[in-house]
């Protein structure tokens, strides 16, 4: 925290993005909405990914959510990267590579929608989350492998053959932030609605070479 936040933070005292109590961006109580990871179904696009998720999207869990994402809440980073951290270990079919390096996929976000959001949030998220396994002793690296196209819109409203569409072509790999050839990787999302992103995502890194182990997201809308 540099010294600007330091003083906004005693003018303007952290609350609790879930139930507004203060002193922390997100209180543990609320954090508990993230309890487990449960098992996503997955249609026959999802090429065969495991999907788990932490809550559904729904209640305090949405809140959270969307106010790190849509509502300027970039201080909610920590505690939201943090529960996918110390969760991630938990996930049966996760694992790291054969140096036991985990390799962290945030899922792209479209240019417009980080400029708004003060950068891609989900690699901010992918940080978090690997400052946590770190702080539990393991090797873990973040990966920003993927990127989206121009051309691609909000996904809002859109149904799952229009989420297809929508990101047809417009997945690529990023050369500047590849792990290493053949590693295993844990893709990361916030929120996964009808399993076409993952199924996106996880067709381009298979076909790069990178296969990818399981998905972890904070929230389910199914």
């Amino acid at each position: 925290m540099n010294l600007g936040e330091r003083v906004l933070d005693l003018v303007l005292p952290s609350s609790c993005a879930g139930c507004g109590a203060h002193g922390a961006a997100c209180c543990s109580l609320c954090l508990t909405e993230f309890a487990r990871p449960f098992p996503v179904a997955r249609g026959p696009t999802a090429d065969a990914v495991a999907v788990y998720a932490l809550a559904r999207y729904q209640g305090t869990a949405r809140k959270l959510v969307l106010a790190y994402k849509e509502r300027g809440r970039r201080d909610l980073a920590a505690g939201l990267g943090g529960v996918l951290g110390s969760t991630l270990p938990q996930v049966p079919v996760a694992q790291p590579d054969a140096e036991g390096v985990w390799w962290l996929v945030p899922a792209p976000s479209r240019r417009a929608a980080s400029r708004v959001r003060g950068g891609p949030h989900l690699q901010r998220l992918a940080r978090a989350c690997a400052a946590r396994l770190s702080a539990e002793g393991c090797a873990v690296a973040v990966a920003p492998a993927l990127r989206l196209a121009r051309g691609a819109r909000d996904a809002v409203g859109l149904d799952h053959s229009q989420r297809v569409a929508n990101l047809a072509g417009r997945v690529s790999l990023d050369p500047r932030g590849l792990p290493p050839p053949g590693s295993p990787v844990v893709l990361l999302d916030d929120v996964i609605t009808t399993g076409a992103t993952i199924a996106a995502c996880a067709r381009v890194l298979k076909e790069g070479g990178f296969p990818v182990v399981a998905a972890l997201t904070l929230t389910a809308t199914r």
